[in-house]
């Protein structure tokens, strides 16, 4: 409820009097405000909160032209400012955060608007530094301790996760829930091996982990050389069936 009241209380300020008082928009205010919408448009994902990179500010005409001579150093500060708020508040970030000023002629002095986005770079692009400038407070140094974790595109949904069996050279990918291995032809991955059972062992995804579990075979399966009845199968296990040797693999 206190929360409610002071949002209110500070929209009614910023909002009627702070048009009735206020002259040229303030940096401080520009970095406060970016702040609050990385906060508000933050993403929470299953392990991760994921935050916007992009940032268009626009400005009015007066405004854009006081900061006009030192515009480029402005534009710096902000990025080093935003990612030091990421990295406080353990957001991750698709790139490096990126402030672009912009002119709106229908804004009048003293406001301004900020649009975000969540851009994916490129693959194999890079990145400027920010160098530091005279009088600038840098909190962040890309080279010494980078402020955010890159995200891959299979976190994000952009890329599907590939699962695959490697079985005697041959690679079988795992497209379902349940994948049965066995000498029967009905099997999804069948083995010409006399040492293992017609439906011998089952591969099942369990939301996002993958299991082995044994089907009441004769001679029982094995994962990394230990016999097991139901097992977690991590990336790069070996699971043995009769005499045959299965490689997992999660790309």
């Amino acid at each position: 409820m206190l929360r409610t009241i002071e949002s209110k209380i500070e929209s009614l300020f910023e909002g009627v009097f702070g048009r009735a008082f206020r002259t040229h928009v303030q940096p401080v205010e520009l970095a406060r405000k970016l702040a609050k919408e990385m906060d508000d448009h933050r993403m929470v994902s299953v392990s991760r909160v994921y935050a916007p990179n992009e940032y268009a500010v626009y400005l009015s005409t007066n405004d854009r032209e006081q900061f006009e001579s030192y515009e480029n150093s402005l534009v710096n500060e902000l990025q080093e400012y935003l990612a030091e708020h990421a990295r406080r508040e353990s957001y991750v970030l698709l790139s490096s955060p990126n402030v672009v000023m912009n002119t709106d002629e229908d804004l009048a002095v003293g406001e301004f608007g900020i649009a975000t986005r969540m851009v994916q770079p490129e693959p194999g692009a890079e990145e400027p530094v920010p160098e530091a400038t005279p009088g600038a407070t840098m909190v962040y140094r890309p080279k010494e301790s980078p402020p955010t974790q890159a995200a891959t595109p299979a976190e994000l949904g952009v890329e599907p996760e590939v699962v695959t069996l490697m079985v005697d050279g041959a690679k079988h990918t795992i497209d379902r829930q349940s994948v049965v291995i066995g000498r029967s032809k009905d099997c999804d991955i069948r083995i010409a091996d006399p040492n293992s059972s017609r439906r011998h062992a089952e591969v099942r995804q369990e939301g996002t982990a993958y299991w082995l579990v044994d089907l009441d075979s004769t001679n029982g399966t094995a994962v990394n050389g230990r016999r097991q009845q139901r097992a977690r199968l991590e990336n790069d296990d070996r699971i043995t069936i009769g005499s045959t040797e299965l490689v997992f693999q999660r790309r």
